[in-house]
């Protein structure tokens, strides 16, 4: 029998893009999630095209955004990371056995929002020329997932309230940079993952929390914890404060980022 652990399975195989996206948009929420099944882990995870060359981030050239070149290479990155993030969505569904049945409708949910993201951006790439694997990228956000596999409240921590949420703070910048350079269709695709994102953050947080209180822990000082348990980056602002308190960040760790050098 299909369950929704195993098609989130297929869609982390995928190694085309296009596919991968089609399939993680496919994801039936209504699906028996198969919460007790015991699933090995195949090898070759996550399926990944051929291109794009998967460098350090430190060796991605930086071009100017008043270019064709410089506005396209800006969204294949943007294009690379909403397609790491169907990855990641994948892998929280079939990854973690034993979780409420609304765990997997709400990781599923995800996985079809960035799968929509990605083609949206993919789209856009082929209307200036481009294509996605046209430039290189690096490969942070699977690597973080590779480190948390093993703890779900690390993945919970250091994924979607760590990582994903530096796309909240990033995105009012990039929309701006992008709609100044005269990409307007660019600015509506930022909003429309803007939007999305604080849901999913907020997904993040939600489960975050639930594991930490069925844990006995605290979740602002596990949170701490964990991030430097596993070498997650340090938060640098500025910090789009009102889109992380709509995706349930708390009081406490949003007086912590205001306070922080890099947000004044």
């Amino acid at each position: 029998m299909q369950t929704l652990r195993r098609a989130a399975l297929a869609v982390l195989l995928e190694s085309d893009p296009g596919r991968k996206a089609e399939l993680a948009r496919a994801l039936d929420r209504s699906m028996p999630a198969g919460a007790d099944e015991a699933l090995d882990e195949p090898p070759g995870l996550p399926g990944r095209p051929a291109r794009p060359e998967l460098v350090p981030h430190t060796q991605l050239q930086q071009r100017s955004i008043r270019t064709i070149e410089g506005r396209a290479a800006l969204l294949h990155s943007i294009a690379h990371i909403e397609l790491n993030a169907i990855d990641l969505a994948a892998d929280a569904v079939w990854r973690y056995p034993g979780q409420p049945a609304q765990f997997y409708v709400d990781w599923a949910l995800v996985a079809h929002e960035e799968g929509l993201h990605f083609q949206l951006l993919r789209e856009h790439l082929r209307s200036l020329g481009f294509d996605y694997g046209d430039f290189p990228a690096h490969n942070g956000l699977w690597e973080m997932a590779q480190k948390t596999r093993g703890d779900l409240l690390a993945r919970l921590a250091l994924v979607p309230r760590t990582l994903e949420a530096r796309g909240l703070d990033a995105s009012p910048a990039v929309k701006a940079k992008l709609v100044g350079a005269g990409d307007h269709r660019a600015g509506e695709i930022l909003d429309v993952i803007l939007r999305d994102e604080i849901g999913h953050v907020a997904i993040g947080n939600r489960w975050f929390e639930a594991e930490c209180a069925a844990r006995g822990l605290e979740p602002v000082r596990t949170a701490a914890e964990l991030a430097a348990r596993y070498g997650a980056p340090r938060p640098r602002g500025p910090f789009n404060l009102a889109a992380r308190r709509a995706a349930g960040f708390s009081d406490q760790e949003l007086d912590q980022l205001a306070a922080t050098p890099a947000a004044r």
